[in-house]
């Protein structure tokens, strides 16, 4: 690529970087926090495609301004392939060129200038797919092929007011597995995330857990138990409202702990703002 061509890729780059964090696009690919990060490279990547675009326009006009008498590239490259015109250094036999220039100045040493392949603006379409299509978050699928990621918390805080109480998914399943439900005192509680089924049919609710970025999501679990909805689809978000059950399971891919709710209520809920959860690491 000519440093046009890498000044167009560099500004829509920084443009769909820009794009995405504006419109919460990134949430899909990245945690929330690092929100202030995209931005700036975003703006970084503008500026450097603006400076590429000035440098090449100041460097032409110095050069143009250096030779004010001198043909113009287009006359001296038409004279030069008819062979009524001498090149300036490195003339053969007949007054012919050894090499011929091109308008960017690169030869191959019999004649011929050589262009940049257009087939490098290709680089420009992923560009394109990531401002036109938002790509899904990780669901069901991901998560019963992934082990259950649910570490041990350093504590317990004390539960909001209120009943039922909301917990995040997280949240309530290190209780339930760790704390055996203690620090639940007996309360119900309300818990989001979409719904996946194992081989057996066995309905799970679970949140992908973001350390990062989407690439090292991984999945926690509860298990749902008691008045479940007879008819489940995977990938649906529900809003469970139920309370702790000293129920639990392994998880067959990494063997760690999946405790279950025992659901007195469900209801379909719209994805949330932010699918991932961050909560686990925090």
């Amino acid at each position: 690529m000519n440093r046009q061509a890498q000044a167009a890729v560099l500004f829509l780059t920084g443009a769909a970087v820009l794009h995405a964090s504006v419109t919460d696009l990134y949430l899909r690919y990245v945690k929330a926090g690092l929100r202030p990060l995209l931005l700036a490279a975003g703006v970084v990547l503008i500026v450097t495609a603006l400076a590429t675009v000035w440098y090449e326009i100041r460097e032409h006009r110095t050069a143009s301004a250096g030779h004010p008498d001198d043909e113009s590239d287009g006359e001296r490259v038409r004279e030069q392939e008819t062979g009524h015109g001498h090149a300036k250094t490195g003339t053969g036999t007949g007054g012919h060129s050894d090499g011929l220039a091109d308008a960017d100045g690169h030869t191959d040493g019999h004649g011929h200038g050589h262009r940049e392949p257009r087939i490098s603006w290709l680089l420009v379409l992923p560009l394109v797919a990531l401002i036109l299509v938002a790509p899904p978050a990780l669901g069901s699928y991901s998560a019963m092929r992934t082990g259950t990621a649910l570490q041990a918390p350093f504590g317990y805080a004390e539960l909001p007011a209120g009943d039922p109480v909301t917990l995040g998914l997280v949240d309530y399943a290190g209780r339930a597995a760790y704390d055996h439900g203690r620090s639940l005192g007996g309360r119900r509680v309300k818990i989001t995330g979409f719904v996946a089924l194992d081989h057996a049919g066995t309905p799970y609710l679970v949140r992908m857990a973001l350390n990062c970025c989407a690439a090292d999501a991984q999945p926690v679990k509860i298990g749902l138990s008691g008045r479940i909805p007879p008819v489940l689809r995977p990938d649906t978000w529900l809003e469970v409202t139920g309370s702790y059950t000293g129920k639990r399971t392994t998880d067959p891919v990494n063997g760690g702990v999946i405790p279950f709710l025992d659901v007195s209520s469900a209801r379909p809920v719209a994805t949330p703002h932010d699918p991932y959860d961050e909560s686990w690491n925090n």
